[in-house]
């Protein structure tokens, strides 16, 4: 794993969450995107060198939209850039680790993800994203 490439929390409303973080970070968002396969809309902020991204169900299958109703607003995953997903999805299998999604798929921000289950995480959402290259 290269580095942390964002952390993302879950909220119920994206539009004024993004004014709360712009006043929060002294910058406003620097994109929004929406991720239908998903049923999410997402917004990031740079910070430093680390990205925050702000995630809004957009229908009530969404996996934002039952993690809020479960646990509420709050941090829900914390994502690393890797170099090589499929090498790393085998290592981590191979370590005992349970990949929620073997075969990466196209995340927000030009990513290839996968997430990992949080119970073999210490019930941290762990995501790997690997920058879709041209």
């Amino acid at each position: 794993m290269l580095k942390i490439e964002h952390i993302g929390i879950a909220v119920k409303d994206i539009e004024s969450s993004n004014a709360l973080f712009a006043k929060l970070f002294g910058e406003p968002h620097y994109k929004t995107e929406a991720v239908e396969s998903e049923g999410v809309k997402t917004s990031f902020f740079k910070v430093g060198p680390n990205k925050i991204e702000l995630l809004e169900g957009t229908n009530e299958n969404s996996p934002i939209t039952k993690f809020i109703e479960k646990k509420g607003e709050g941090i829900h995953h914390i994502a690393f850039d890797v170099a090589d997903i499929n090498a790393e999805i085998n290592r981590l299998k191979n370590e005992g680790f349970v990949v929620l999604n073997e075969i990466p798929k196209k995340g927000a921000d030009n990513k290839l993800v996968v997430f990992l289950h949080p119970k073999g995480t210490n019930g941290v959402l762990v995501e790997l994203c690997q920058e879709i290259k041209d």
